[in-house]
């Protein structure tokens, strides 16, 4: 593939792609006989995008499930008219609910909703609320309907069929990701397997339990506890240092307070790796930046959060603890290696919106956290094994996962959110190509969605 008209490091240039890597840079490059050319149009041709910590079974299922909270639905009466509204007589799965909006649970259900089967997650994924008729299908359920921590019960008794993941692929392809990071806790070999047969065009690394030890394009251990049920420090210390003896970084779950302390304890007592990663950071006042630092761990966090949950935040969150939520200027400044995820399905999935989220920071929840645009791109373009790290370039010699955007990079970093995607290359295929009307090769979009064996 030839690519005219780019725009590389400020430069406009020619870029050809053989066999998969970038094979030269340089002005007025003259196309091969049948070589595909791509016209950027002076776009920037930037390293394609890599999501560090999203869960793709759960982000298919949300993609057919109804919106059932902020910021789609912003009180109890839109609720009950957003599920009057539903099409369909089977299951109604609603996702993103949030108490907010006010309290549902049982009764409720069965009094505002439909006369069908019904099931919505909270926001924070750890809580479904059922009617009457979906747990007398279920063989029972909790009085009130608000089944706290019931995944592994569900699944017992309402077995799925594995969800299609090729949307949410083509979904991310649209936006320019080329690579993923899996971090389901409970994924083992199977959902290994799975999700490499899935038709994904991303390059795919995978996170889960010990059983994933030993197989290719595995990454870290996952850790996920919560407040209510963390274990004794000398067992977590016993679990980060088995995964560490088994050639496994551990990924530990942080979105308070009380388990990051835990967390950092455990990591420092069974001695840290450097591809230790701690997810989310959701709050981190400065003696425990310091304490990351002094770890080399590093954090992979959601800045969109703030703009997506800032309503709640605010009214919610302790005030002496808003300076502190989702940190990243001040980790940065402590030398930490950051890299961002979208947490998908309980975060927004388009990384430029989350981009923009970081560089525009609102009062009251710690603005002097914003970053520069070209920071905030950096969340996404380090690599899957060392997100965080050294950034991936568009240079010879590196592997073609190319993201081509609608504008020079002067213009994008001015409204990141604005910034609509042209191309997305994995590998040297094109997987996406928003000209494809007006493309004379845009067949290859089609050959070029497969699956990507190898992971970075």
């Amino acid at each position: 593939m030839l690519i005219r008209r780019a725009e590389v490091d400020g430069a406009l240039v020619d870029v050809r792609l053989v066999a998969g890597t970038i094979a030269e840079i340089a002005p007025d490059l003259v196309a091969a006989p049948g070589e595909m050319v791509l016209d950027a149009r002076g776009g920037a041709l930037l390293p394609g995008l890599h999501d560090h910590h999203i869960h793709l079974n759960a982000t298919a299922a949300a993609m057919a499930s109804l919106r059932c909270g902020p910021p789609q639905v912003m009180s109890l009466d839109a609720l009950a008219e957003a599920l009057g509204d539903a099409v369909g007589d089977g299951w109604l799965r609603g996702i993103g609910y949030h108490d907010s909006i006010g309290r549902i649970d049982r009764e409720w259900l069965d009094v505002h909703g439909p006369d069908r089967r019904i099931r919505i997650q909270h926001r924070g994924g750890r809580m479904w609320v059922l009617n009457s008729r979906a747990i007398e299908v279920l063989g029972g359920g909790p009085e009130d309907g608000r089944l706290i921590d019931g995944d592994a019960w569900l699944r017992e008794r309402l077995p799925l069929d594995p969800p299609d993941l090729r949307t949410v692929g083509a979904t991310l392809a649209r936006r320019g990701v080329t690579g993923l990071t899996e971090v389901t806790p409970r994924n083992g070999p199977e959902d290994l397997a799975r999700y490499r047969t899935a038709g994904l065009p991303q390059r795919l690394l995978v996170m889960g339990r010990r059983s994933l030890d030993g197989l290719e394009g595995v990454g870290a251990l996952k850790l996920h506890y919560h407040d209510h049920d963390l274990p004794g420090l000398d067992a977590l210390a016993a679990e980060v240092a088995g995964a560490h003896e088994a050639g496994r970084p551990v990924a530990a779950h942080c979105v308070t307070l009380a388990e990051l302390m835990l967390v950092l304890a455990a990591i420092e007592a069974a001695g840290a790796d450097r591809d230790d990663r701690i997810e989310h950071c959701g709050v981190a006042p400065p003696h425990v930046r310091e304490w990351i630092a002094r770890l080399g761990l590093t954090v992979v966090t959601q800045p969109h959060f703030i703009a997506e949950r800032g309503v709640v935040y605010l009214t919610e969150v302790e005030s002496a603890d808003r300076p502190f939520l989702y940190p990243l200027r001040s980790l940065l400044d402590a030398g930490i290696r950051v890299a961002a995820g979208s947490d998908a399905p309980f975060g927004g999935i388009d990384p430029w919106a989350a981009m923009a989220a970081a560089v525009a920071r609102p009062e009251g929840l710690g603005p002097e956290e914003a970053v520069t645009p070209e920071q905030a791109l950096a969340l996404f373009t380090g690599s899957a094994g060392d997100p965080g790290g050294p950034l991936r370039r568009v240079a010879v010699g590196e592997i073609a996962d190319l993201c081509l955007i609608d504008r020079p990079w002067a213009e994008a970093r001015r409204d990141l959110a604005g910034v609509a995607v042209r191309a997305t290359i994995v590998g040297g295929d094109l997987v996406y190509d928003a000209m494809a009307s007006t493309n004379p090769h845009s067949s290859a979009v089609a050959a070029g969605m497969r699956r990507i064996d190898s992971a970075i």
